[in-house]
């Protein structure tokens, strides 16, 4: 299926009938009436949500598969939850999991595995009429820092070039694993920004509101910009060695930095001991090089999925990228 067609509203998805993708199905060994629970990041969804999509169509339905957005931190408060009515089987995360939530895990009793299944691009985009095509990393911190709320507030104060007019802030909740990205990249401090902006754990609310005003400012996943890049413009970052735009070519490549990125989904250990979450999990990342494309994302490589699915089966627990 074309999945650019289909906006990835979190309210649902669009059905549309052109295959794209030749999918590889694992043998079927799914339980009728069963339930897989995914919740996590709204970076992450869209890959996720393509996947459960194809894997219900070949699996005809024997396993029902749900797809949450409550963001990266809200997707582990329930996949690290003490009420197994409320914990799910896979979280998706823009990030890897922080010492606090290891912790809430443990206390839980869950194990994990952690598995990257591409990479991301946070995007700062502004409206396509915003003059303004680069900023520099520091330009980008004097916007965000928390110590530039009520002190910069117009775009000429942070450079001299560009409009005397105030700026409009969107961009991910406290929750979004790409808030604690941008904000550890740019502002040196997971965690720390300016708070007088519009957040949003849907992406579609932050490119409404970039897109409708020519002052507007802001950032998410890389997905979310190339599904609607024909009303949103993203801005050149430079790191200190030339301003690079995000692309497939840019995040392979490393060169668009600070702001390139894997993204990953959690499977709790134990739910993974279930034929249909095994199969959902072989089947995403069987699936995923051909699908990842598909939502503007991008596929790690083959040699990387196949270290994911030997991990998978190797049943290897705990984070190899956390901090």
């Amino acid at each position: 299926m074309n999945y650019k067609q289909k906006g990835f509203k979190t309210a649902g998805i669009l059905a549309i009938a052109a295959a794209s993708v030749a999918l590889v199905v694992p043998a079927v060994k799914s339980q009728s009436g069963s339930i897989i629970k995914i919740d996590g990041s709204s970076t992450v969804y869209p890959i996720t949500e393509a996947v459960a999509e194809e894997y219900q169509i070949e699996n005809k339905g024997a396993t029902q598969v749900t797809v949450g957005v409550s963001g990266t931190g809200g997707g582990f408060k329930k996949f690290c939850s003490e009420d197994e009515a409320v914990r799910t089987d896979i979280s998706d995360a823009s990030r890897p999991i922080k010492e606090e939530e290891m912790a809430m895990c443990e206390a839980a009793g869950v194990e994990y595995i952690e598995i990257p299944v591409a990479y991301d691009a946070i995007t700062v985009v502004a409206n396509p009429e915003n003059p303004i095509e680069s900023m520099t990393v520091e330009e980008l911190a004097q916007i965000w820092d928390p110590e530039s709320e009520g002190e910069i507030t117009n775009w000429s104060q942070v450079n001299p070039e560009w409009p005397d007019a105030e700026f409009v802030l969107y961009g991910p909740g406290a929750d979004s694993g790409t808030f604690d990205g941008f904000t550890d990249k740019i502002n040196g401090d997971e965690g720390a920004s300016r708070t007088d902006y519009t957040p949003s754990e849907d992406d579609n609310v932050l490119v409404q509101g970039v897109s409708s005003d020519p002052n507007a400012l802001g950032y998410f996943g890389y997905s979310y910009y190339e599904e609607n890049q024909d009303k949103l413009k993203a801005i050149a970052i430079d790191a200190g060695e030339g301003a690079v735009v995000p692309s497939v070519e840019t995040v392979r490549d490393g060169s668009y930095a600070p702001l390139s990125r894997p993204i990953y989904i959690y499977v709790n250990a134990q739910a993974a001991e279930k034929p249909e979450v095994a199969e959902f999990v072989e089947f995403y990342l069987t699936n995923a090089e051909g699908l990842v494309p598909e939502v503007g994302s991008v596929p790690l490589t083959p040699e990387e999925y196949q270290e994911g699915i030997a991990r998978f089966q190797n049943g290897e627990t705990g984070t190899t990228a956390a901090k």
